[in-house]
């Protein structure tokens, strides 16, 4: 009996054991975890603030990591709320995890700056915004430009032709029919590089050639007075509607009423919102913050917010404008 005993309890040793070492080995792909969402209070710093009194603005964040394989083996294991991400779609061929990081930090550092020309534009103060460049924002892995343009590039010619925005790039790329090749000139890391791709006709028009980048403006910024975020070693663009809300908030205006307002959503120069990823996490993170109201990108991310908020009041935004307007004119009742 006591040899059986033994047996088992060796066993039972040996089975924690290959649990232990399925956990700890991780597995090619990463999985994306709700975090709670968090107040801005005291992550940013506005020079001669007047902060609205009651209320507060949230911001919510995801964790990325790599997946276990005793995840893959068993989903039960993985956290409430995981979704699995291919690697490829996080680590295209070729993009370290390093650079990765880099790019998210670049992202945040953009996402900062321009959430302060777009809230103290919004409320009146001069800001200077001079264009420098289209931004690659994304690059499609289905496109020509895949393996050759990176994010936080900045395209600042076409076949020689300077281009400083957004519409002057694609009016440039514009002038050649879909597979003809293009030479853009771009700058990074401080160094100026000639890529040759060729382009392709757009889904959505077949006549205009594009060759597979999202842009969006490069500009050197000039603020009236210091504005300074810091969230540590949070990355990525999809903060910049929270910032700029926090901005205003602490410029006086009582966009919260008492409030906790959670927001997410990348912002453009002009005050666009765009889709963000993760929509599904950051619902989750601000349903356990216990918000009052969770402000999302209009669209896809809107409709994915309401089916997994549980109760959350949801507000779809297409710009920051229509979002300020529609907290500081119809104040919710917390």
């Amino acid at each position: 009996m006591k040899r059986f005993a033994g047996t088992f309890v060796v066993l039972g040793l040996l089975g924690l054991a290959v649990v232990a070492f399925l956990w700890w080995l991780p597995a090619n792909d990463f999985v994306l975890v709700p975090d709670r969402a968090k107040p801005l209070a005291g992550k940013v710093t506005v020079e001669s603030s007047r902060p609205a009194a009651g209320g507060d603005v949230y911001y919510v964040d995801v964790f990325v990591r790599r997946l276990r394989t005793l995840e893959r083996l068993l989903p039960f294991t993985r956290p409430d709320g995981a979704t699995l991400v291919p690697e490829h779609v996080l680590l295209p061929p070729g993009t370290s995890q390093k650079q990765l990081d880099r790019e998210n930090a670049l992202d945040m550092e953009r996402s900062e700056k321009i959430a302060s020309v777009v809230a103290l534009r919004a409320l009146g103060y001069h800001v200077v915004a001079t264009p420098r460049g289209a931004l690659v924002v994304e690059v499609f892995t289905d496109g020509p430009a895949f393996g050759k343009l990176r994010p936080d590039d900045v395209v600042v010619a076409v076949d020689g032709v300077p281009v400083r925005t957004p519409p002057e790039l694609r009016r440039e790329i514009g002038r050649r029919h879909p597979g003809r090749p293009v030479r853009l000139t771009v700058r990074r890391d401080g160094k100026s590089l000639d890529l040759t791709m060729r382009t392709i006709p757009s889904p959505s028009d077949p006549a205009r050639p594009i060759v597979g980048i999202t842009v969006d403006q490069d500009a050197k910024i000039e603020l009236p007075f210091d504005v300074h975020i810091d969230l540590g070693d949070v990355g990525g663009p999809s903060a910049g509607l929270p910032f700029a809300l926090e901005i205003a908030r602490k410029l006086g205006r009582d966009i919260t009423h008492g409030c906790r307002v959670a927001a997410t959503g990348e912002l453009a120069l002009d005050g666009s919102v765009a889709p963000i990823g993760g929509i599904v996490q950051k619902t989750i993170g601000a349903r356990r913050a216990d918000v009052d109201i969770f402000l999302v990108p209009a669209g896809q991310n809107a409709a994915q917010a309401r089916r997994n908020a549980h109760g959350l009041h949801i507000v779809p935004v297409k710009t920051f404008q229509q979002a300020f307007r529609d907290l500081t004119t119809n104040p919710e009742k917390c």
